[in-house]
């Protein structure tokens, strides 16, 4: 029982860890495009989200690798629930704009 309640934890802790990485994703890029410097804003971003979960994962989940493996299990699964929330109800990706979908003109 001590296994399963330990897998359970690691688990909850990979998804806890994907929520605080892909919803930092998500709202970084909602919050970059009125950032003066957009760029470093990003960098910025990656950098406290990729520490914190690496970090996060080497206390919580330990050295056993079925932690780690139900731990990354819980980073994907937070993944898939949150690209169901953030994404439109339509079912398909989101459209690119109108100025992104021109061809580049291209000499004949």
């Amino acid at each position: 029982m001590n296994d399963a309640l330990s897998l359970a934890c690691s688990l909850a802790a990979g998804a806890s860890l994907g929520t605080f990485f892909f919803g930092g994703l998500w709202w970084t890029v909602r919050m970059a495009a009125s950032s003066k410097r957009p760029a470093l804003f990003f960098f910025g971003s990656l950098l406290l989200r990729t520490c914190m979960v690496v970090l996060g994962f080497h206390v919580v989940l330990g050295n056993d690798w079925r932690r780690l493996l139900a731990g990354l299990l819980g980073f994907i699964l937070a993944r898939v629930i949150m690209m169901r929330f953030i994404l439109p109800r339509t079912g398909r990706a989101v459209q690119p704009t109108h100025a992104s979908t021109r061809e580049a003109g291209h000499a004949p």
